[in-house]
């Protein structure tokens, strides 16, 4: 894909640009017993979550994550398993990263890290969630109904919208991955997944025309 075709379209723009602000919970960051890496397709997990643990964030880190059908190709031994190979390349020490590699969704990730840390005998009060940019909210609130004792904060590589775009090198799956989350925030609030959030008209209006404009492939 050439520079000039990854970028978000001009007449999606404003939509893209409400979802992708919507999902940033702007979390303070400060320190806490735990952070968690969420696997992903976005290696950018493992970067933010390296760069925390450096500046003292937590003593502690878990990588949770399987594969997917997005990642079986980029991360073939597994999700968790390429997060703390570059964790571990880039200084963390080995001993304070635990490999979850079972999880297949956002509800086991919370579950099986809960359980790894409980096997391990380490007490966590505050976790920080480190996610794809999209996906903070949804994770945010899938913690708070899983894990509902826990303080919990969420971040990401702090990247703008164009620079993600521009990472990833797919505009329409960068669309697609947006839609999709925001869908998700009702769905999986109604299923039971999560606690309820807010879910603002404009951003509503804004998820329907994406939809209708064929950024579908995520949708539940």
């Amino acid at each position: 894909m050439t520079a000039a075709s990854a970028t978000i379209p001009a007449e999606h723009r404003e939509d893209v640009e409400r979802l992708w602000n919507y999902h940033n919970m702007g979390h303070e960051i400060r320190p806490v017993d735990v952070g968690i890496g969420l696997g992903s397709h976005d290696l950018g997990v493992a970067k933010i979550a390296t760069e925390l643990y450096f500046k003292k964030m937590y003593p502690w880190l878990v990588f949770t994550g399987a594969n997917a059908p997005t990642t079986i190709e980029t991360f073939p031994r597994g999700e968790a398993i390429h997060y703390r190979g570059y964790a571990v390349e880039n200084g963390v020490p080995a001993d304070a990263i635990l490999v979850e590699t079972q999880a297949r969704n956002t509800s086991q990730n919370i579950e099986f890290t809960r359980a790894a840390l409980i096997e391990q005998g380490i007490e966590a009060y505050s976790v920080i969630l480190m996610t794809r940019p999209y996906q903070q909210r949804r994770a945010y609130a899938t913690c708070r109904k899983i894990w509902p004792e826990i303080e919990v904060t969420c971040t990401s590589l702090p990247l703008s919208l164009d620079e993600y775009v521009a990472r990833i090198g797919n505009p329409k799956k960068v669309i697609d991955m947006l839609v999709g989350d925001t869908q998700r925030i009702e769905k999986y609030a109604d299923f039971g997944f999560a606690i309820p959030q807010d879910f603002p008209d404009n951003v509503r209006e804004s998820f329907l025309r994406l939809a209708k404009s064929g950024y579908t492939s995520r949708l539940v």
